[in-house]
This record gives structure tokens, sequence and C-alpha cells, in this order.
């Protein structure tokens, strides 16, 4: 991607932070229903690429919930994975395990319509298993045959990591393939893994990322220097779609603690911002507003903004 592009995408990424990992979690499960329900309105049908990791686990569960679930047609719903682990789909390292058991067991999603990629198998052979149902199942797409995702979701590790895509791997640099096995020498373990190409290809990229142990890394994947080498999860710039960061205070604090303290003055659920500066200057146009009418404002005010950018 030319330097432009790259710029163009990271001013056009949105971040919403969220008081604690609890209400992070609601917001990115109500994401997935609002975008659910846009896309089957529109095309009659939502595919999706879940996270494995801890951080989704909670988001899934209240999806499963009787309030959430019964606001999707799961019928319509087609569920893939960005990535996963070399192992048996029982084990408990499995990302598809992890997503059926808080997930997939608790709605009325039909066999055919969950899309896993089997890593019990050989690796290599797992990728282009994977690779075939993708370019199978978006084969209609009016441009030819593009990973068009409506939503993929993504965590972000304490290395900049993202899905299988780790620091110095070849599979950063893939040009055509949208899946791709790979070994990574840090783990001592075999994982097969969306590309770049695929990922970027999405109508909408989501990462949630929880915790303060990720907080400088975070710092560096948003405000640092493009180095997609040395932080992978920087390489996410969708080409044609739109990229949220949904994050809770643990790992944006510290880096903007004035702000978080004039949010909570202000009654905020959220904190929605694409750049500090115009973090800043929506904080401060709300302190105004709120001085000058002595009313407290909206704690809707940011799931508003969120909803306005998913939409524009």
């Amino acid at each position: 991607m030319s330097q432009s592009k790259q710029e163009r995408s990271k001013e056009s990424a949105s971040h919403l932070v969220y008081p604690d990992a609890d209400r992070l979690a609601h917001a990115a499960a109500e994401h997935f229903v609002a975008l659910a329900a846009e896309a089957i309105a529109a095309r009659g049908q939502f595919a999706v690429a879940l996270s494995g990791g801890s951080t989704p686990r909670a988001t899934y569960a209240l999806l499963a919930s009787d309030e959430l679930a019964a606001q999707v047609d799961w019928s319509r719903v087609h569920v893939f994975w960005g990535d996963e682990r070399c192992v048996l789909p029982d084990h408990l390292d499995s990302n598809y395990r992890l997503a059926r058991e808080a997930l997939l067991d608790h709605v009325p999603l039909p066999a055919g319509n969950v899309h896993r990629i089997r890593g019990e198998i050989n690796p290599e052979q797992a990728a282009a298993n994977y690779e075939r149902t993708l370019r199978s199942f978006f084969a209609r797409h009016p441009e030819g045959p593009t990973p068009r995702f409506d939503l993929i979701l993504l965590g972000m590790g304490e290395d900049g990591h993202t899905a299988s895509l780790f620091p110095g791997t070849a599979a950063l640099h893939e040009q055509t393939r949208w899946v791709v096995a790979h070994y990574v020498d840090k783990l001592r373990a075999w994982r097969v893994t969306l590309t770049p190409v695929a990922i970027n290809a999405a109508a909408q990229v989501t990462f949630i990322v929880s915790g303060a142990g990720k907080a400088e890394r975070l710092r560096q994947v948003l405000a640092g220097p493009y180095q997609p080498d040395t932080l992978p999860s920087q390489i996410v710039r969708p080409t044609d779609g739109r990229l949220l960061w949904l994050t809770d205070e643990a790992v944006f604090i510290d880096d903007y603690p004035g702000h978080v303290e004039t949010a909570r003055s202000l009654g905020l659920h959220a904190i929605h911002f694409t750049t500090a500066q115009a973090l800043e200057s929506e904080l401060g146009d709300l302190l105004v507003t709120r001085q000058a009418s002595n009313v407290e404002p909206s704690t809707q005010h940011a799931i508003r903004n969120m909803n306005q950018e998913v939409k524009s």
C-alpha cells in the first residue's frame, strides 16, 4: 500500500473507549447486531469472521443472550474465522471451540453456515481448503472473487500481532493468497490465518482490545511510525472499508488521562474520536454546551457517533 493510502486509512479509523471491559463487551455485541441487520437488509446475508483469544469471549456470550440473539436472523449469518490454531476442534486452544461454546451452541445458526478452519489436518492443506471455501462463498461478488466480509473481528496481542500475523513473519508480505499456514517460531506452533489481502478487503474491520498490558503497544500501533513487520496490527488498513477500534480505559488512560476524566465528568458512556485533536475538540465542545445549558449531556452521544460512523 502506498504511503498516501496508509495515511488516508489511518485518518479514517475511529476509536471508541469504554470505562471497563463489561461495557466494552456490550458495545462490541451491539455493533455486531447492528451490522448484521444492515447487511441482511441490504444483501440478504451477513458474513462475519470471528476472533479467537480471551477478549471476545464476553462479547460472544452476550450475543448468545436472549435479548441480543433475538435481534439477529441467524439463518442468514455465515460465520468464519480470522485464524486458527492447528489443534483438534475440541482442544482448549481452538478458536472454533471458544466460539462454539460461548455463542454458536446457543443460537439457531444452521450447521451449513459455520465455515471453520480445519486445524486438525495438515496446516498447508487446511489453509488451501479454507481459501477454496472463501473463494467459493465470495465468488458472486460483483467485482469478481473478493473476500468482502461484512465484519472481521480482530484482537491485538501484547506484541502487536493480530489474527495469526506475528512480527517478522512472511505472511505479512503475502500479496495474492487470502489464507496461509505458517510456523510461528516464538510459539513453536503452526497457525492458519487470513492474510492482509483478505482482511483489508472487508467492509468493516473492528478491533476489540482490553487490558493495561496492551496500552503501550496500542499507542505505538495507533500513533507510532508505520512498521508492520514489527507491529502487524498496523497493516490492517481496509482499502474500501471502515476501521474501528473498541477499547477499554485500561489501554487508553495513560495517554489521555485528562480526557478520560473530562468524559467521566460529562457522564459519557464512551469516548469517540478519530485523532487526538478531534478528541480534544469534541470534548471541548461538549464542555461548552454543558456549561451554557447546565443540562446533563446524553450518555448516548458517543454511541450515536459510532452508529453514524458505521453507516457513513
